[in-house]
């Protein structure tokens, strides 16, 4: 027996050292790697082990790992690739988890008992996820392997993962953030509801999700078919050290769009601007193929097109005048932005009616966790926001206003100004409100209000106002199927009204208004198509305008014109095709209808000839609602893109647009006085093209942008006004304006870094906007039918924004802007008639006032960044217009004396110093 024993322990060791030896040789890893990284390391040894790695990629960036023609074991292979370093490693079983500093225990040490398990930080590691079918999965760990959708038939081989990215700390929706699978390379953008879809092969896939100043990650998931997955993302924490970005992040290199330009209100925020508020169209005046006719003007001319030939969007609300006090102000509120968007070059087709450019303004929806706030002090204005949940995590709000009290600056101004004791008053108020019903259906309403009230020391004041009210309605058919219905009002109306004398007080009034409805789809068929598709009608009401006494002692009599209305409608479709990898086409039509109605009194005029009281054959009455005049006509939108490599991509697009409505101004700039026309049967409408080719290059791992965009655009019907024209209360307006031809051509250079330390973007334009104006008999041609600057026209713009951060409290800003002066028409000569001189004009726009140059300083200042602090609070001071330059702002001659004199006008004129205080709190 005991022989017997003897025996079969030594066949037990035997069994036992034979099976530990061939399993040793089965695990036996050969590896080969010079410079390469974790993530090359740890999918060599995937492939020959069957083991799974589980790591923090980021932490992970500055190890390179060298190992040549080594056949070891794992544990052989990790201790020479981490050998010398902080890294850490754990086994258990057939996964592998890697650390840095701290290491993860996979038994329980010696003074516990029970059964081993394995030991986490503050996430949970898990192995698996057999996790139950929802309709919708939040996913918050990176290293959990989350089941999307039912198996499905043999013959199905895709599925579709779509869901919403939010951030996880206030619950909203967040923009322009890049999912994507690596292989097979596949990725998606999230829209302006922080949606995104992704049609992927069944089985494994790693998800990864990255965005600017947003913590990267990615999820494990096994898509079984089609099925949901959000996501929460968490801000990152701002570092001193250069952040190194991933190629995904080059959304400029990947999309087929041209001439578009997205801005962030942090980014928004560091700019200095005048009296130290955070303006945003000052900032989009700081883009390339951006510009303005002067310091403190109202509206922006955007690659040689008019300030109305701007489609301004703010939560799908149209905003006809965009500022306060003639421009001193933008009219939007930043603490409620949330993103702002232009499109200079490739208008998407789901926009039209104006010809240049479309600035797209999307606002927060609120904190749908906690209730917070936010407050700033100024010298001239004040702002309040509130935030936060009606139902936690589904319902939420956010309502700001701003208002200013400039007018104790106004009276301290010297009484040679002229302008000692004018009043500057006016308020803006916004409202959203965002509701998510289910994981199908979401609801949003934003209402924004403006009004101003101001007069600069005289007898007139100037009353303008914005009413704008929106409801959108998003619904998700599907995994590739959504649509977003909305609707809504917008009206612009100013009441201007002089008190000098009793018997010459006036009232001036205008007004326009729109009613609004719109369909948008997006349709993701596959992982190579993209299809928007939907259609739009807007119902415009126009009151052109009407002067009535102020009082029953006035004697001015009440003249008023009468009421335009008019529909103007469109449908339209485009789809973005992935060629291949290198190579996306996108092709878009838009095709819209424009119909002027009664009831109206219309002038008809001889055919071939000018349009002169001389030649009206007939005045013809149409009736309510009576079609008098109907325009439609397609527009295209062409573009392609082809990287070249990773990170350089070459670019071409080519679009066409209508606009149907025309500003009517006798200034260069935005005012209270300027009226909208719409197109009837004697004004047509503008239309124009655009051909465009851009090259787009990024340097050290995408943290630096560049692009070199090039194009050329025509403009026909464009309204040029005769000379002596009278453009406020003209009951006959089509004998003063002529309809005016136009070209612009230019090139466009921008450097942009908006990580690190040091950040910001370096833009140069050159171009040109030249005018082209002749009626029917030629005798009131412009310049005798030659082409002509146009008011705007300024050859070479220059802008620098920079902003360096001396801590995580303490950053510093500049700005830097030159551009040519811009044109405009000088009296050559002088010439004695009737007992007086007279000047003598140059022909238009012959010549131009001086250059333009302008630099601003600040320093901003934070508090510090306890979370548990109730309050947060920081500090901004600044310059505006450091060296005190007088930039000229426009020309005027007055007679004095019988003497024609000449001057020149500057809006600041001097250093302008400002500070403010702002408070967050929680």
């Amino acid at each position: 027996m005991t022989k017997v024993k003897k025996y079969l322990f030594i066949i037990v060791v035997f069994f036992v050292v034979f099976q530990s030896k061939a399993q040793e040789q089965v695990e036996s890893i050969e590896i080969n790697l010079y410079n390469a990284s974790v993530k090359d390391l740890a999918e060599n040894i995937e492939k020959q082990g069957g083991y799974r790695f589980y790591y923090e990629q980021t932490l992970f960036d500055s190890l390179k790992v060298n190992i040549n023609h080594t056949k070891a074991s794992l544990k052989e292979i990790l201790n020479k690739a981490f050998k010398g370093t902080d890294f850490k490693y754990a086994i258990y079983g057939k996964a592998v988890f890697l650390t840095k500093d701290k290491e993860i225990l996979t038994e329980l040490p010696s003074q516990f008992t029970g059964r081993s398990k394995i030991t986490t930080q503050k996430e949970d590691i898990r192995l698996a996820a057999d996790i139950s079918t929802k309709t919708v999965q939040i996913a918050t760990l990176e290293n959990k392997l989350y089941t999307i959708g039912k198996k499905t038939a043999m013959s199905q081989t895709t599925g579709t993962l779509a869901g919403n990215i939010k951030n996880v700390e206030t619950g909203e929706p967040i923009s322009g953030v890049s999912v994507f699978v690596d292989k097979p390379r596949i990725g998606a953008i999230t829209n302006e509801f922080g949606f995104y879809s992704l049609t992927l092969p069944l089985g494994k896939h790693e998800i990864n999700i990255r965005a600017v100043g947003l913590k990267d990650t990615r999820r494990q998931i096994l898509l079984q078919g089609d099925g949901k997955l959000d996501i929460n993302l968490t801000d990152e924490p701002f570092s001193l050290k250069e952040v190194v970005i991933t190629t995904e992040k080059a959304s400029n290199i990947r999309r087929t769009q041209m001439g578009i330009e997205k801005l962030d209100i942090k980014t928004i925020k560091q700019v200095p601007t005048v009296f130290g508020e955070a303006d945003i169209l000052r900032v989009v005046l700081t883009l390339p193929g951006v510009k303005s006719v002067g310091e403190s003007s109202t509206g922006f001319n955007v690659r040689g097109g008019s300030v109305d030939q701007n489609l301004i969007l703010f939560n799908d609300a149209t905003i006809y005048n965009p500022s306060h006090f003639f421009g001193f102000f933008s009219a939007f509120n930043p603490e409620v932005i949330k993103d702002v968007q232009l499109y200079k070059g490739s208008l998407p087709a789901k926009y039209g009616g104006r010809l240049s450019s479309v600035l797209e303004l999307n606002s927060r929806e609120g904190n749908k966790k906690a209730f917070t706030g936010t407050a700033g002090i100024g010298l001239i204005t004040s702002r309040l926001n509130i935030e936060g949940p009606l139902i936690k995590d589904k319902t939420s709000f956010i309502v700001g206003g701003r208002t200013t009290y400039s007018n104790w600056i106004t009276d301290l101004l010297p009484e040679k100004s002229g302008y000692r004791g004018a009043k500057a008053s006016f308020y803006d108020i916004n409202l959203h409100v965002s509701h998510q019903q289910n994981d199908k259906n979401s609801f949003y309403a934003t209402g924004y209000f403006s009004n101003d009230k101001s007069n600069l020391a005289t007898d007139t004041t100037f009353m303008y106002s914005n009413q704008n009210v929106s409801l959108r309605w998003k619904h998700s058919f599907n995994n590739k199927l959504y649509g977003i219905l909305s609707g809504g009002y917008d009206k612009y109306s100013y009441n201007n009204y002089s008190k000098y004398k009793d018997d010459v007080d006036y009232k001036l009034k205008f007004a326009i208004g729109q009613t609004n409805l719109k369909t948008n789809f997006n349709y993701y068929p596959t992982a190579r198509w993209n299809i928007d598709f939907g259609g739009s009608t807007i119902y415009y009401k126009n009151y052109q305008g009407s002067l009535e006494p102020y009082s029953d002692k006035s004697l001015v009599v009440a003249d008023i014109l009468q009421t335009e209305q008019a529909l103007e409608s469109a449908v339209f479709a485009e789809h973005r095709y992935d060629l291949t990898d290198a190579i996306t086409l996108n092709a878009g039509l838009r095709y819209s209808f424009f119909n002027y109605l009664g009831p109206a009194n219309v002038n008809i005029y001889a055919d071939g000839l000018d349009k002169t009281d001389a030649n009206i054959v007939t005045v013809e009455n149409y009736g309510s609602k009576k079609t008098i005049k109907t325009y439609h006509s397609p527009e295209y939108r062409l573009g392609a893109r082809i990287a070249i490599t990773p990170d350089f991509s070459v670019k071409a697009g080519y679009n066409t647009q209508r606009q149907y409505i025309h500003m009517l101004s006798n200034t260069t700039s935005i005012s209270p006085t300027d009226v909208w026309k719409l197109s009837d049967r004697n004004i047509a409408p503008q239309h124009g093209s655009q051909v465009s080719v851009g090259l787009y290059k990024n340097f050290k791992a995408n943290t630096i942008e560049t692009s070199i965009e090039a194009y050329h655009k025509k403009i026909n019907n464009f309204l040029d006004y005769k000379s002596g024209a009278v453009l406020i209360l003209n009951h006959k307006i089509e004998q003063d304006v002529l309809p005016t031809q136009g070209k612009a051509y230019g090139i466009e250079f921008l450097v942009k870094k908006l990580t690190g330390k040091l950040n910001g973007w370096l833009s140069y334009t050159y171009s040109r906007t030249l005018l082209k104006t002749e009626d029917v008999s030629g005798s009131n041609s412009i310049n005798d039918g030659k082409y002509y600057p146009a008011n705007y026209d300024k050859p070479h713009d220059f802008t620098l924004i920079g902003n360096y951060r001396f801590s995580h409290r303490v950053s510093f800003s500049l700005n830097l802007t030159y551009s040519t002066g811009r044109p405009i028409t000088l009296p050559v000569g002088k010439y004695y008639y009737a007992g007086g001189q007279r000047l003598l004009y140059s022909e238009r726009n012959q010549y131009r006032i001086p250059d333009y140059l302008r630099s601003d300083i600040s320093f901003n200042i934070l508090g510090n960044h306890k979370k548990t602090q109730l309050t947060h609070s920081s500090w901004t001071f600044g310059v505006y217009n450091l060296t005190g330059r007088k930039n000229v702002f426009s020309t005027f001659f007055s007679s004095e004396n019988k003497l024609i004199n000449g001057y020149q006008l500057s809006i600041f004129g001097t250093a302008i110093p400002y500070v403010n205080y702002n408070i967050r709190f929680k």
